[in-house]
């Protein structure tokens, strides 16, 4: 609300006169909607009207300033406001309605409320799970009333307070959970989320594909782009019971600790299309043919769709079983391929700039100046990408790992020369593990043990060292699609960091790791509920983005906090108490949400109970 000055001339007189002025939002926009006349002002500074319309505004909400109190004035605004309303007659303000019909009068002072929960987030969240109509998919799966409501709760859980199975029950009555689904949880305990895990898992195909086929329908998503991308999760302890659980590149640099890989391909969007979970130790390449098979069986792969990949599955073989399937890719080219445009690289002439905007759930971050340059040939178009701010980061990468292989060999030489390692085959099973370590810069020299001189030799090849740093910042990509340029080619693949974007809301604001379930099928399951919430977290913020609105999940879930369900307690002058359990008047931050959410801030239908005295007597 804020105050509006408006004069009118009659006369020859001028007369000026000031309103309490409230924006709503319409079908048509925002519009201004007079809410009373306030008179003359202009004896009072223009500073101090907008203190007096904060102070009306949250006196008619029922949130008086309880360090300053009200005047008389506020008092008398706020009784205009509500008689014009029809909220409150003017000669009883003490007196209710008990939605009977009867009028009784209230105790003012003994008033109290009790039973506060947050609504806020999980009124969003389950919003988004009828909208994506996911008690229709667990329903049509054959799964129970019981399963569908827990498995409900157990992934808003992940998407809002993730907690194990063992916290969840006290997470959701500590939430108006039970409210909106108008059940008790009074009673649950840890053992009947665990069945729901196993509830689930033979269905995770089915409901994959059900959901993917909403969001087409309700985004009007494009099927025609597929970013693939691996990462992978730990386990806290040995996970004996799991095969798939083993040592294996560590994305979360874990390397103690046993995992398993997650393989997630997702639309241009954003939002996942297949999952798939593979042994800890795979490679990427070898996950490809098998996530191309889930992708079949799953959504359907159409012919003439475009795979993009990262360098970590850009060979040969990975290359044969797309095209068998008709299916065009975007790569990153390995090593060997790039060195073999250095010429075109040192060329500065034809490449052309491209800006990468910033992606649409981080605004903040920082604009990219890419240069590419095109070449094609009988098979492939080539992409050469030129970007200033690589070349540091591909420094300092190379210079830490050239610090460390020295470091090492350094360590490796003490050994040989203090003779704690004499036989030849073991001093060169010691060399290959260094050159297995440090792939990136151990081809910079020619290591070799020199057996008459009982030392190790460590020849710096200054060349191809001279020949990387010329590459530094400079990247190769490769397709065989010859009908979209240079730039664009670029653009769809920068499109591959929103699976990383992904695997990082589902470890960090997710929760997904560690994992400390032991049984195989509870682990694939535990991965699932957090890629259920990811598929509501990726609705939200696509909801958001579709009005222009840059902000992610976690900022919209911390604001929506602020939103309460709570009983109201009346003590009356009948003897008996009368409780209003009802949700709390949202602040306008959260209103904005609500409407940009196309969500109705309406969370419960008031409830009214009578008892016989209110709980703080």
């Amino acid at each position: 609300m804020y105050i509006r000055k408006t004069t009118r001339s009659y006369k020859g007189a001028t007369y000026t006169n000031h309103l309490l002025v409230e924006s709503v939002h319409t079908a048509k926009g925002p519009r201004q909607k007079t809410i009373c006349s306030l008179g003359d002002l202009s004896p009072r500074p223009r500073q101090e009207w907008l203190e007096l319309a904060r102070k009306i505004e949250d006196a008619l909400v029922g949130q008086p300033d309880l360090l300053e109190p009200d005047t008389a004035e506020v008092a008398d605004i706020v009784r205009r406001v509500r008689t014009r309303q029809g909220r409150m007659p003017p000669s009883r303000p003490a007196t209710r309605s008990a939605g009977t019909g009867t009028a009784i009068s209230v105790e003012p002072a003994r008033v109290s409320t009790e039973r506060h929960r947050e609504a806020g987030p999980v009124h969003v969240g389950y919003q988004y799970w009828r909208r994506l109509g996911l008690d229709d998919v667990l329903r049509d799966c054959g799964l129970p009333e019981t399963v569908r409501r827990l498995a409900c709760v157990m992934t808003l859980n992940r998407l809002i307070a993730p907690a194990s199975e063992h916290a969840m029950p006290a997470w959701i009555r500590r939430t108006a959970l039970a409210d909106i689904l108008a059940t008790s949880f009074d009673d649950l305990e840890e053992d009947p989320l665990y069945r729901v895990l196993d509830k689930l898992y033979p269905h995770r195909a089915a409901i994959e594909a059900a959901l993917v086929a909403r969001e087409r329908s309700l985004f009007n998503l494009d099927p025609t782009i597929y970013l693939y991308d691996l990462t992978s999760t730990y386990f806290e302890g040995r996970a004996e019971a799991n095969p798939k659980a083993k040592l294996g590149h560590s994305r979360d640099h874990r390397s103690d600790c046993k995992q398993v890989v997650v393989g997630l391909v997702l639309n241009r969007d954003g939002f996942p299309v297949a999952h798939e979970i593979f042994e800890g130790n795979i490679q990427d390449r070898a996950s490809l043919p098998i996530m191309l098979d889930r992708l079949q069986e799953r959504v359907g792969l159409p012919q003439g769709a475009t795979v993009v990949l990262d360098r970590g599955m850009a060979y040969d073989e990975n290359i044969a079983q797309l095209r068998a399937r008709k299916l065009h890719f975007l790569v990153a080219s390995r090593q060997p391929e790039r060195d073999r445009w250095l010429a075109d690289f040192d060329d500065t002439s034809g490449f052309t700039v491209v800006h990468r905007q910033p992606s649409p759930r981080n605004p903040a971050q920082k604009k990219t100046r890419v240069e590419v340059k095109t070449r094609n040939d009988d098979d492939y178009t080539w992409v050469l990408c030129r970007s200033e701010q690589r070349i540091a980061k591909d420094r300092a990468i190379r210079s830490k790992q050239e610090r460390r292989l020295r470091a090492d060999l350094d360590k490796l030489g003490r050994r040989i020369a203090q003779r704690k390692l004499v036989k030849p085959d073991k001093i060169n099973q010691a060399i290959g593990r260094l050159k297995e370590r440090y792939p990136r810069v151990a081809r910079y020299f020619r290591l070799a043990y020199d057996p008459k001189a009982a030392a190790l030799r460590a020849d710096f090849l200054p060349d191809r060292h001279a020949k990387a740093e010329q590459l530094d910042g400079c990247y190769l990509l490769k397709t065989d699609r010859h009908d979209i340029s240079g730039d664009e080619l670029w653009r769809i693949y920068a499109l591959l960091t929103r699976a990383e974007d992904a695997f990082r809301d589902m470890k960090s604001p997710l929760a997904e790791r560690p994992i400390f379930h032991r049984a195989p099928h509870r682990v694939d399951c535990h991965i699932f509920l957090c890629l259920l919430a990811y598929h509501l977290l990726a609705a939200i913020e696509q909801t958001l983005l579709d009005q222009h609105i840059h902000t992610s999940w976690a900022s919209v879930r911390d604001t929506l906090k602020t939103h309460h369900i709570c009983t109201v307690v009346l003590p009356t002058d009948r003897g008996p108490c009368l409780r209003i359990r009802k949700a709390a008047t949202a602040e306008p931050d959260v209103l904005d949400i609500y409407r940009q959410l196309n969500i109705s801030p309406r969370i419960i239908e008031p409830i009214h109970t009578w008892s016989d005295a209110a709980a703080s007597d």
